[in-house]
């Protein structure tokens, strides 16, 4: 091969590897082992630039590889913008990945539990989209205050086995009767009509 094509070559592959400037950098290297018999290895390097546009922005970057007992491989990398050192690196890779699965759970629930978030709300003019998004985002957070702190919510959901499930009975029974309290509606979804006197939807 030509020296002129292995030239495009490494231009080409550049391109197209997001981490070519750390492969050409030195990194820092660490190696952590734990209890489980798994071996946590890193390779960071701080004040790195973030692309080759924003040369002048610079951010703290962690690659890391988690292999288990039986060889099992799991591969992640982070930015940062905290200063990354040997006694750090392990506690900001698990806050990484506990991040990770708080963002993936929530995307999960508000896509696929009746919340809707990849309904496109492309109503209105100026800001109708917003507004309707934001409101979906309420409900969620509302909900997410009952299930921590309201035994009544609690119950009722334990009823279920998926909050979808839920929502579609709540909905059959704003349908069917007047509810003029959420302590009503829990109530009878936990323990029942006759826990409750419900006033019949004649409307």
């Amino acid at each position: 091969m030509s020296e002129n094509n292995k030239r495009l070559k490494n231009e080409n592959r550049d391109k197209l590897c997001p981490f070519s400037l750390i492969n050409r950098s030195i990194c820092a290297e660490h190696h952590h082992y734990t209890d489980d018999g798994k071996t946590h290895y890193f390779r960071y390097l701080n004040q790195v630039q973030l692309n080759k546009k924003h040369s002048d922005f610079k951010t703290n970057f962690i690659e890391y590889c988690e292999t288990d007992k039986e060889g099992n491989r799991q591969h992640f990398s982070w930015i940062t913008d905290i200063q990354i050192t040997n006694d750090n690196v392990f506690h900001i890779m698990r806050g990484g990945r506990s991040n990770w699965g708080i963002e993936n759970n929530t995307f999960n629930t508000l896509k696929n539990q009746h919340y809707h978030f990849s309904h496109n709300f492309g109503h209105g003019y100026q800001h109708l989209c917003t507004v309707f998004g934001m409101l979906m985002l309420l409900a969620f957070l509302v909900d997410q205050v009952q299930e921590l702190s309201c035994h009544l919510f609690k119950k009722a959901r334990a009823k279920f086995n998926s909050r979808t499930s839920l929502w579609e009975k709540m909905r059959g029974m704003f349908r069917e009767y007047l509810i003029n309290r959420w302590d009503d509606l829990f109530n009878a979804i936990a323990h029942g009509y006759n826990s409750i006197q419900l006033i019949p939807n004649t409307s």
